[in-house]
């Protein structure tokens, strides 16, 4: 009891509150004062482990909040069953989630960012710790209340629902390096992925995505959500070469359904 009450006084006499040396960002590397509400959200009690080998690239400044470049790759984990997107100081944080299924676990794509922010993946692996990374990516803002370039001239409807999608031979990720027959497959949808957060234009979004083999086998799955960009693209990895005659599918939040075959 002296010794605590010595301490107090010491703490005290120098200026120092007994919490000063408390982190209110949990240990978080950003400090980020969400991250306490947002591990409780996207993870409830489950291991999280902050991992270096969960890489998230992305600018450093969005010049374009409405079209924000991020590359994800979690190719030093093995066993990863799902990567979820997120950012913190979004007003609808979620951006996607992905299962690689037979795809590398890694995946680009382009986002609305409202306000500077760190942008994170986690991997959730088959143990069921979940390995989260992140990047810091600084803005002037404002893009997920602005509408997109389609629902402003209204060329939206007559495009609505087209896919395209295409094959490269190699995978420009680093983390490829060590997998000479990666290739890569980059899928487009258009669509006005609308976030509900502009007056008058109700929440419109793809909101689900697969991409499957000529025998209809799933090689990969995605969950996107309104953060998305409008007419989304998607880049997917795969440690080898992948045959033609693949099939995009999905739909959107409000039923629309999204088929296209891919040569």
């Amino acid at each position: 009891m002296l010794c605590r009450r010595a301490a107090l006084i010491l703490l005290a006499t120098s200026g120092l509150s007994p919490l000063a040396h408390a982190d209110p960002s949990g240990g978080d590397p950003f400090r980020s004062l969400q991250w306490p509400d947002l591990r409780r959200e996207f993870f409830g009690n489950a291991p999280v482990v902050f991992d270096d080998r969960v890489k998230v690239r992305g600018p450093a400044f969005a010049e374009d909040p409405m079209n924000v470049p991020i590359s994800v790759a979690a190719l030093g984990l093995a066993e990863i069953e799902t990567l979820v997107v997120f950012v913190d100081r979004n007003p609808i944080r979620k951006v996607l989630e992905f299962e690689p299924r037979a795809a590398l676990a890694s995946v680009g794509f382009r986002f609305k960012l409202e306000q500077a922010s760190p942008v994170r993946a986690a991997a959730k692996t088959r143990d069921g710790v979940w390995h989260v990374g992140g990047t810091l990516v600084d803005s002037a803002g404002g893009g997920c209340t602005v509408a997109g370039a389609t629902r402003k001239d209204g060329s939206w409807a007559a495009t609505l629902g087209r896919a395209s999608g295409k094959l490269f031979a190699s995978s420009p990720l680093p983390e490829a390096s060590s997998l000479p027959g990666a290739s890569r497959l980059r899928v487009m949808v258009m669509h006005p992925m609308d976030t509900g957060l502009v007056g008058g234009i109700p929440a419109f979004y793809v909101n689900r995505l697969s991409v499957r083999d000529a025998q209809g086998r799933e090689l990969l799955r995605l969950s996107s959500f309104e953060p998305v960009s409008e007419n989304p693209v998607f880049s997917f990895d795969f440690p080898g070469r992948v045959a033609g005659g693949l099939r995009l599918v999905g739909s959107d939040n409000n039923g629309n359904r999204i088929d296209s075959h891919i040569e």
